[in-house]
């Protein structure tokens, strides 16, 4: 049987082990959450952008006049997206780049939103190395999504696409 000294001596030299194990394991650790973090950040900015686009799209179809009207809307829809860096460029300028295609008097509209992203540290060289980076270092989420103004058996319709007809 040991003694209580001698059990005391081998738990001692055994607990900086652990100390030694968690010294490298944290950092691999920490990478593997920064490189989940930030394909999950941009997700996001594109289910929000995905969505403003939608929105508009079908707002585009039942205005005659399109004008910063439908813009500033899409702006409001697009703000649930945070300011950081990381999520959306704004510290030199708003990045939304917003282009609206058609009214209901065409046969199909469509909205492109694009906006810059600053990629984390550590994946910031893997962009760079790969050339997905702009000239800012930013990577460029962009959406874009199309809808046609009316179904096709209104235009197959022989009262066209008047709604008044219709009615008549």
């Amino acid at each position: 049987m040991r003694s209580a000294i001698e059990k005391r001596r081998i738990a001692s030299s055994e607990s900086g082990q652990s100390t030694i194990e968690a010294a490298f394991a944290l950092p691999v650790l920490m990478v593997l959450v920064l490189l989940l973090l930030q394909p999950g950040i941009i997700l996001y900015d594109r289910i929000v952008m995905e969505g403003a686009a939608a929105e508009g799209c079908r707002l585009l179809a039942t205005t005659q006049d399109v004008g910063r009207v439908e813009e500033d809307y899409l702006r409001r829809r697009l703000s649930a997206v945070p300011q950081a860096d990381i999520f959306h460029v704004h510290s030199t300028g708003c990045t939304w780049d917003i282009a609206l295609d058609g009214d209901e008097r065409c046969q199909e509209v469509g909205v492109r939103i694009a906006t810059q992203v600053k990629p984390l540290p550590l994946i910031d060289a893997g962009v760079r190395l790969f050339g997905l980076a702009g000239s800012h270092g930013n990577l460029t989420v962009e959406v874009e999504r199309r809808m046609q103004t009316k179904d096709a058996w209104v235009a197959e319709s022989p009262d066209g696409a008047d709604p008044r007809r219709w009615v008549s």
